[in-house]
């Protein structure tokens, strides 16, 4: 819903004729691409070279510039450059910064209906170096136009269709088709996603989220169940409940747990597990965070809002033989006379006895649960992977910069899972960081007495902590008993955990930053794309 429509157009000409529709030409060109001399660009170079004569900023940072309308649409060129992109470190988010740039340029111009065409991009021995380039250039664009649910009612007139096609002009117009198919599908998830980030903390309390979700998946083929009867939540979810005890005096910021499942066409030979970490506001518990530090807390529940947003990603892409289910831990981490506290000891669905350390570590304990459970499933299903998304760690930030970090158990790293999907992310600008589970992770949350099995965190916060955002993983191994199906096992279960706690807003900033809905485009990439 709220999706702007993408429009396959069969030629750059088509573009910009007359009737077309159109009311800008966003152009987003390569390092060397300013030289448009021949071919369907042959058009613009009187243009680009005026422009030039005045302006040396021209292919070094986006500009509108003036066109004849026989021209441009509506006498538009947002020609947004790329920079280089064969250097090193240079990767596909060029492409996609340069598109977002393209994007508010042509909104504050006043453009409606613009156009995308992506020129310049480098090949490497005849192969595409950006094989995905014009598809990252669109969500690109999406992300950049994305306007959060309270404010897109009294939005100004937003953009509503954009175009887009390749050069040279390609024969069959269905290769068009497809390329909007898949980023249309992979743009609701992130919607989806996004939405449910909202930076307002009552507008997506638990049970809103779960209203929401319910909409949003109403008429799909998705099921959705939600676990909201605190007895059985007592039961089945000890781990979350404990974390949500201070907020059941509160009805309106009750917990939930929300089940989703999509099931492909045809024999399923891949099913993917997903927990998403929903905590609606992190008051940090009676470990209260101070100096400033609650500000932001809303955007706690970023692994919830990416789990559904794959399942919705899944559902818009229907790839078959897959299924995909997920569990989303929503809960309020709030502050009052039964909150849990450090040295208690709780037994999780797995049977492990937990020692708390810290209230503030809340995200590993209400992703424990859910784990278990799919765990349970993941015994009996095909080809498994288990995935728990959560913005879990402040250290992530401080190791590895702004990038989801991926830590996963042995069987998945000898089935490449985290190479998979750092390899998605990479031709779709949606970058993963690959950290390593080691030995010293699992002896830190090692009992260091008879009286429990699995130790929360340490006293310090994660940036003070060595390896803190690594021994939460290994935390979340054996708190949900999935230390009995490592690679010495005669049942691996292959396990990634995706710490996104600096990937999930743009800049990082939790305060302000618009939500990424990262790792939607990476997991669509990597765990449906080949199954279309």
């Amino acid at each position: 819903r709220d999706l702007m429509k993408l429009r396959a157009v069969e030629s750059l000409n088509a573009i910009c004729s007359a009737g077309s529709g159109f009311d800008s030409l966003i152009l987003i060109c390569g390092d060397a691409a300013l030289n448009f001399q021949s071919g369907e660009f042959a058009p613009l170079h009187a243009v680009v070279q005026n422009a030039l004569k005045v302006d040396a900023r021209i292919g070094k940072e986006t500009a509108v510039l003036v066109a004849p309308e026989d021209v441009c649409p509506a006498g538009r060129l947002i020609l947004a450059p790329t920079g280089p992109l064969t250097r090193d470190y240079d990767d596909t988010r060029r492409i996609a910064d340069a598109a977002k740039d393209a994007a508010f340029k042509a909104k504050a111009a006043g453009s409606r209906r613009p156009a995308v065409v992506v020129t310049g991009i480098p090949n490497s021995g005849g192969i595409a170096e950006y094989p995905n380039a014009l598809e990252v250039a669109l969500l690109g664009v999406l992300q950049a136009l994305y306007e959060a649910p309270e404010v897109r009612g009294n939005a100004e007139p937003c953009i509503t269709e954009i175009g887009f096609t390749l050069v040279p002009k390609v024969n069959d117009l269905s290769a068009l088709e497809h390329i909007a198919r898949i980023v249309s599908a992979i743009e609701h998830g992130r919607i989806v996603a996004r939405d449910i980030e909202s930076p307002n903390c009552e507008v997506m309390t638990p049970l809103n989220v779960a209203a929401y979700v319910r909409s949003v998946f109403a008429g799909t083929k998705v099921k959705v169940e939600v676990v909201d009867s605190l007895p059985t939540l007592s039961v089945e979810y000890p781990c979350l409940m404990a974390v949500a005890r201070a907020s059941l005096a509160v009805p309106r910021h009750h917990p939930c747990v929300i089940r989703l499942e999509y099931e492909g066409e045809g024999p399923i030979e891949r099913t993917l597990f997903v927990v998403g970490k929903g905590i609606t506001y992190d008051s940090g518990g009676v470990d209260v965070k101070t100096n400033g530090h609650m500000a932001g807390m809303s955007r706690d529940k970023g692994g919830a809002a990416a789990a559904a947003g794959i399942v919705m990603a899944a559902c818009q892409l229907a790839p078959k033989h897959v299924r995909v289910v997920a569990e989303l831990a929503m809960a309020r981490n709030s502050i009052g006379p039964d909150s849990y506290v450090a040295d208690e000891i709780i037994t999780s669905h797995s049977g492990m006895r937990v020692r708390v350390v810290n209230t503030d570590a809340e995200g590993r304990l209400v992703l424990t649960d859910c784990l278990s459970h799919l765990r349970e499933r993941a015994l009996t299903s095909p080809s498994p992977v288990l995935l728990t998304i959560a913005t879990l760690t402040g250290h992530v930030g401080r190791a590895l910069g702004p990038y989801t970090a991926l830590l996963e158990n042995g069987p998945a790293r000898d089935r490449r899972v985290s190479d998979t999907i750092q390899a998605a992310g990479d031709q779709w600008a949606e970058m993963c960081e690959i950290s390593r589970l080691r030995r010293e992770d699992y002896n830190f949350v090692q009992p260091k007495n008879a009286s429990y099995d699995v130790l929360q965190s340490g006293t310090a916060s994660s940036v003070e902590t060595s390896r803190g955002h690594q021994f939460p993983a290994a935390f979340l191994v054996q708190a949900s008993g999935l230390a009995k199906h490592g690679r010495d096992s005669t049942h691996p279960l292959p396990y990634c955990h995706m710490d996104i706690a600096a990937a999930a807003l743009e800049n990082s900033d939790w305060m302000h930053g618009k939500p990424t809905a990262a790792p939607v485009v990476a997991t669509s990439a990597a765990f449906f794309l080949p199954y279309l």
